[in-house]
């Protein structure tokens, strides 16, 4: 078996009992009845035994589904599976969704990768949300994780990313969601986020860390308002107690309705630094003229409806249409000069003024 570097629930000592609690660890010395608990590993759950110098250790591996999606991104996601090779962390399954591409993707992924990765093949581009939800749903009746891990299919990972995002959400049983370290792609030094703060009196989600170079200054495991959704580690029982991601927002703020969901639920959402990734932005965004703009246009409102209260969502308007709608005007229309992408940020303007007020 492969070993990670940093063991998730060790235990040093003369034995270890199992009841039906889980695996509990003997902490006094021979004859003690005073245990510790560790982990209560599942059925899908790799326990291994090392020996050393200061006794018996016991590791415990939960095991994790990575999800990610493909829509003619095979060049993409052929990078990102081929960083997910090096990782560290030994139980895990990846498996491709093609959600509806139109060329020869799903063939080239079968010749090149085979039974290494399990593929799913959908009818018609479902979406990021809806894509992710059909196939959570098929795990949970097929393959029974600990964890579901979301990965955009245009990102590349570093080796020990999983191995630290997993150790951090065993840490404690109230850590329902864990996030990674956002780097751009073409430029590896600099974040394109941390976490995401969210600002229900502006109705707005800030990346924290935006575009500055790392330099150390965002070291520390932080709760925080949400992480970003291309590398979203989720723990089962999440999602048994809050349910799906919602298909209402098909892209686009979803991390943040699940996140705040979450914490309303007394889960923590935590930021994990020493879990990074590299991610090349809205590569599958990029092929459909204006989509982005609608989406994260459009479901601001829609975000708010769900979840501000009347004050927040009066409050939320004016910050829109008092700065933020003439702000974002400017740079599509002056700087970019993207007419496509100001007539689809009106539509989202107009769609979400429409659900707000339904």
């Amino acid at each position: 078996m492969q070993v990670c570097a940093t063991y998730l629930g060790v235990c040093r000592s003369s034995s270890w009992n199992f009841g039906m609690e889980g695996y509990w660890c003997q902490s006094g010395s021979p004859g003690s009845t005073e245990y510790s608990q560790f982990f209560t590993p599942s059925s899908q759950s790799i326990l291994s035994d090392y020996g050393g110098k200061g006794g018996s250790m016991r590791v415990v591996y939960p095991k994790v589904s990575i999800i990610i999606l493909n829509w003619n991104g095979v060049k993409d996601t052929v990078e990102c599976l081929e960083s997910l090779k090096k990782i560290t962390y030994p139980n895990c399954e990846v498996i491709v969704v093609d959600n509806g591409s139109e060329g020869n993707d799903v063939e080239v992924l079968q010749e090149k990768y085979g039974d290494h990765i399990h593929i799913i093949e959908n009818d018609k581009n479902y979406g990021f949300i809806e894509g992710n939800n059909l196939t959570i749903g098929w795990l949970l009746e097929n393959s029974e994780p600990d964890y579901f891990l979301l990965l955009n299919n245009d990102t590349v990972v570093d080796k020990e990313f999983l191995t630290e995002m997993v150790k951090v959400a065993e840490s404690d049983s109230q850590v329902g969601i864990a996030g990674s370290k956002t780097y751009f792609y073409d430029d590896h030094n600099r974040l394109q986020l941390a976490w995401i703060r969210i600002d229900m009196r502006k109705g707005q989600a800030f990346h924290v860390g935006g575009k500055d170079f790392d330099k150390g200054q965002y070291e520390s495991i932080t709760e925080v308002d949400c992480v970003q959704g291309s590398c979203f580690l989720i723990k089962r029982r999440v999602i048994e107690r809050v349910g799906l991601l919602d298909k209402d927002y098909f892209a686009y703020w979803d991390e943040e309705d699940y996140c705040l969901r979450a914490r309303r639920a007394g889960y923590k959402v935590v930021y994990v630094p020493k879990a990074r990734i590299w991610h090349k932005v809205l590569s599958s965004s990029k092929r459909i003229s204006g989509f982005f703009q609608y989406y994260v246009t459009r479901n601001r409102f829609l975000f708010m409806k769900k979840h501000a209260t009347t004050m927040q969502t009066f409050s939320s308007l004016l910050y829109f249409f008092g700065f933020r709608f003439w702000f974002s005007t400017g740079i599509l229309v002056i700087y970019q000069r993207d007419v496509r992408g100001f007539v689809s940020f009106l539509r989202g303007t107009k769609d979400g003024l429409k659900l707000l007020l339904s």
